[in-house]
């Protein structure tokens, strides 16, 4: 079974789920969102977004493939990138941090700590680009699949709160903490999918 954890670029994209892929919540501010959907090219906003972001800064997403098959995603990028992050109560996002836009995985794939290993290989990519953080909005009050991620999932993957607030905190965490993983991102990648997914052998009687 091929299991891989590739960057994300605009050849891929395709792989995300359509509402994320059509979704320019976090890559435009709320009226030039609005305008964008209302006039029916979210999809084009988002290609131009991830375009602009890889010619400038580099890589911002990996993608989680299982048999060719994408299972699970994570997007982020400087505060600079971000433009709807400045209407949060709890912002704005630190400048020695890279925020953390979304995280995905596939419902037959949770439950599993895939989640964890999106946040360890963004914590791998932006620690070798000198950033000392990952900074997030949180959802206190999730309760479904959204544009922003659930708080307590976030202090789940090592996120502490650094700004409480009743419905949108910003959580930091620290990339020197890092530094103690024990785990190569890619080989718990293998070992998790690998447990999850591998079928059993039959053996001759």
């Amino acid at each position: 079974m091929g299991r891989r954890l590739v960057p994300l670029t605009l050849d891929n994209l395709s792989d995300l789920p359509k509402r994320c892929r059509s979704c320019v919540f976090w890559e435009l501010d709320s009226v030039s969102g609005d305008a964008a959907v209302k006039a029916g090219r979210p999809e084009l906003e988002k290609e131009a977004w991830i375009s602009a972001v890889l010619l400038e800064w580099g890589s911002c997403g990996r993608v989680v493939y299982v048999d060719e098959a994408a299972v699970g995603f994570v997007l982020y990028a400087p505060p600079a990138y971000v433009p709807r992050s400045l209407a949060f109560p709890t912002s704005p996002v630190s400048p020695d941090a890279v925020q953390l836009m979304m995280s995905w995985v596939n419902p037959g794939f949770q439950g599993q700590g895939l989640g964890r290993v999106l946040v360890q290989t963004v914590a791998k990519d932006v620690l070798r680009r000198g950033f000392k953080a990952i900074e997030a909005f949180g959802d206190a009050r999730w309760q479904e699949p959204a544009c922003l991620l659930p708080a307590d999932h976030l202090t789940a993957v090592g996120f502490k709160t650094v700004r409480p607030h009743f419905s949108y905190p910003r959580l930091r965490l620290e990339l020197r903490n890092t530094l103690s993983w024990k785990e190569d991102v890619e080989q718990a990648l293998d070992r998790l999918l690998g447990a999850v997914q591998k079928e059993p052998v039959l053996r001759p009687l």
